[in-house]
C-alpha cells in the first residue's frame, strides 16, 4: 500500500512539474535531446535507502545552473593563443555570444580557424558574467554546430556536467559519440539531473534494467508524458522482436541525438548527409562503412572539427569499390601518395592535377595542401604544373617560404607572392575582389565600423564582428572585405589576414 501511494505521488509531482515548466531548452541548437525533465521534490524521507524503486525522475533540488567562472573556461591558454587575457573587455555576454551566432559554415578556413580560437581560449569572463554562463554556453553551441563534438566534450569535462544546461549538449555529444553508458552513468548517479521518460528507459535499458525500463515506459504512457512517436520507438527499443515485420517509427524532421541513437539501435539507421554536422560524427564509428566513414570525415574537415590526417588515413586504408564522387578521391589520393613514396617525377606530375580537380570539387583544397605541400618541396616537377604548385603551397602552413622562393611571371602570381608576405603587390588589380584586398592591405588603423567596439574595451567582440565582415566581403561586400582585412593586420592578426586572402583569391568559391 505505501509503494502504492509513493508512485502516485510520485505521478502527481511529476505532472506538477512538467506543467509548469515543459519547454523546449533555450539553446541556438534545435537539435538538443529533451533528455531532462522539470526538477521534482518529493518529501523528506520517503523511499530513503533504496525501499522503493520508483520509475519516475528520483528527487531533486533546485540550485544555480552554473558558476559564475564558467565563462572564462578554456582548452587553450594564453600562452598559446597570444590573446590578452581581458580580450572580452566590457562586452556584455549576450552581445559576445550574439555574435557566435553567425553561419559558422560561410567560412573559409582561415577565419575558420580564428573563430575556433576564440570557442577554446581561456580568457576572463565578461564583467556582467552571471550565473546562466550565457557565453560558454554559446560557444559550446558553435562547436556542436561545427560538429566539433571532441572539442565540445574537452570543454564540458572542464566544466562539469551535473547542471541541466551542461548536460544537455554532453547527453547528446555522448549519444552521437557512441560513449552513451558515461552519459547514463551520470544521470544514475547525479540526483539533481532528473531525466525525461524517453532517456530514462534508454539508460535504464542501456544498464541491463529491463524491468524498471519497462515499468518507465508504461508510466509514462498511462501519464500522457509520451508522444506517438516516442511510445513507438521506445516499445520497440525495449523488444524488438515483438515488431519484427512491422514498419518502423517514422521521423519527422530532425531527430535528437537520443533518437538518433535508438533508431539505430532497432536496426534502423538513419543516414547522416542531411542532418545536421554533428551527426557525421556517429559515422566515424568503424561499425559504419567504409563509404559513410569517409563521408563523415570530408564534411567534419570542411568545417575544421577534424584532424585531416585523418581523413588521409581513411582514404588509404584500401582499394576503391567503384568511381565517382568519394571514390575518385580515394583513388586520386592513393596514385599521389605512391608517386611521392617513389620520388617518381612523372606519376607526381600526372597524378597532382588529378589530385587538385577531385580535391576542388569537395572544398577540400586547403586540407590537402597542408597535408601533402610539403612532401612536394624539393621536386623538380614538369613547367606546366609548376603553378599549381605555387597554389597548393601557398595554401600551406608554410605560405611565407613558399612566396620567398618562387619566381613569380604573371602579374598574378606576383600578387600572390606579395599577399603571402604581407604586401599589397605594385600593379593595381583590375579585378574588384583582388583589388579590394590590395585596399587591406595599403590600409592604416583600425576601420571607423570597428572604432567603436575598440574604443570601448570591446576588442573580442570586435574580431568576432570582423570574421562576419569577411564573410560578407568574400560574398561580394567588398567594402567590409578591406575593412575586416584592415582591421585584422592593424591588431596582430597579420597571419589571419594573409592567409585569408590567398584563400579566397585561390579558392573556387566564395565564402
Amino acid at each position: 500500500m505505501l509503494t502504492r501511494v509513493l508512485w502516485l505521488f510520485g505521478c502527481f509531482s511529476l505532472i506538477f512539474s512538467n506543467a509548469l515548466s515543459a519547454q523546449d531548452p533555450l539553446s541556438a541548437i534545435d537539435w538538443l535531446s529533451d533528455s531532462l525533465a522539470a526538477p521534482v521534490s518529493l518529501p523528506s524521507g520517503t523511499a530513503e535507502h533504496g525501499a522503493v524503486r520508483s520509475a519516475l525522475p528520483e528527487d531533486v533540488s533546485v540550485s544555480d545552473i552554473d558558476a559564475p567562472s564558467l565563462d572564462g573556461v578554456g582548452l587553450l591558454p594564453i600562452s598559446v593563443t597570444g590573446l590578452p587575457r581581458d580580450l572580452w573587455g566590457r562586452s556584455r555576454s549576450a552581445d559576445l555570444a550574439g555574435r557566435f551566432q553567425f553561419d559558422q559554415m560561410d567560412m573559409l578556413p582561415a577565419m575558420q580557424e580564428l573563430l575556433y580560437t576564440l570557442l577554446l581560449a581561456e580568457l576572463d569572463p565578461p564583467l556582467d558574467t552571471g550565473h546562466g554562463s550565457v557565453l560558454f554556453l554559446a560557444r559550446l553551441d558553435s562547436l556542436l554546430a561545427l560538429g566539433a563534438l571532441e572539442k565540445a566534450r574537452s570543454l564540458l569535462e572542464l566544466s562539469g556536467q551535473n547542471k541541466p544546461a551542461l548536460f544537455r549538449r554532453a547527453f547528446d555529444v555522448s549519444m552521437l559519440m557512441h560513449t552513451e553508458d558515461e552519459a547514463c552513468e551520470v544521470l544514475r548517479t547525479t540526483p539533481a539531473l532528473s531525466p525525461t521518460f524517453p532517456a530514462r528507459v534508454f539508460c535504464l535499458a542501456r544498464g541491463g534494467d529491463w524491468d524498471a525500463a519497462a515499468l518507465s515506459l508504461e508510466t509514462g504512457r498511462a501519464l500522457g508524458f509520451l508522444t506517438e512517436f516516442e511510445d513507438a520507438l521506445l516499445a520497440r527499443f525495449l523488444d524488438p522482436i515483438l515488431f519484427e515485420g512491422d514498419p518502423a517509427p517514422r521521423v519527422e524532421g530532425h531527430p535528437s541525438p537520443l533518437v538518433f541513437r535508438m533508431m539505430g539501435a532497432i536496426g534502423e539507421p538513419l543516414p547522416t548527409a542531411n542532418l545536421p554536422r554533428a551527426f557525421a560524427y556517429a559515422d566515424l564509428n568503424t561499425n559504419s562503412g567504409w563509404k559513410a566513414q569517409i563521408e563523415a570525415a570530408e564534411r567534419l574537415v570542411k568545417s575544421g572539427a577534424l584532424d585531416p590526417n585523418r581523413l588521409v588515413g581513411l582514404y588509404s586504408e584500401r582499394r576503391p569499390a567503384a568511381s565517382g564522387g568519394v571514390w575518385d578521391r580515394v583513388s586520386a589520393i592513393q596514385a599521389l601518395d605512391k608517386a611521392l613514396k617513389f620520388r617518381d617525377v612523372t606519376a607526381i606530375s600526372q597524378a597532382l592535377p588529378m589530385v587538385w580537380e577531385v580535391m576542388a570539387l569537395g572544398e577540400l583544397e586547403v586540407p590537402f595542401a597542408r597535408i601533402f605541400a610539403h612532401r612536394l618541396e624539393g621536386i623538380e616537377l614538369n613547367t606546366d604544373i609548376q603553378e599549381l604548385v605555387l597554389n597548393i603551397s601557398l595554401l600551406a602552413v608554410s605560405y611565407e617560404n613558399a612566396a620567398l622562393t618562387f619566381d613569380a611571371k604573371s602579374d598574378r602570381q606576383k600578387l600572390l607572392v606579395a599577399i603571402a608576405q604581407g604586401q599589397p603587390g605594385d600593379v593595381f588589380s583590375a579585378d574588384p575582389t583582388s583589388a579590394a584586398i590590395q585596399d587591406g592591405f595599403r590600409a592604416k588603423g583600425i576601420p571607423v565600423r570597428l572604432q567603436s567596439l575598440t574604443n570601448n574595451h570591446r576588442m573580442g567582440e570586435a574580431i568576432l564582428r570582423a570574421i562576419a565582415l569577411f564573410a560578407n566581403g568574400a560574398n561580394g561586400d567588398l567594402d567590409e572585405l578591406t575593412d575586416a582585412l584592415a582591421f585584422f593586420r592593424a591588431i596582430g592578426l597579420e597571419d589571419v589576414a594573409r592567409q585569408a586572402s590567398l584563400q579566397l583569391l585561390l579558392l573556387d568559391r566564395r565564402g
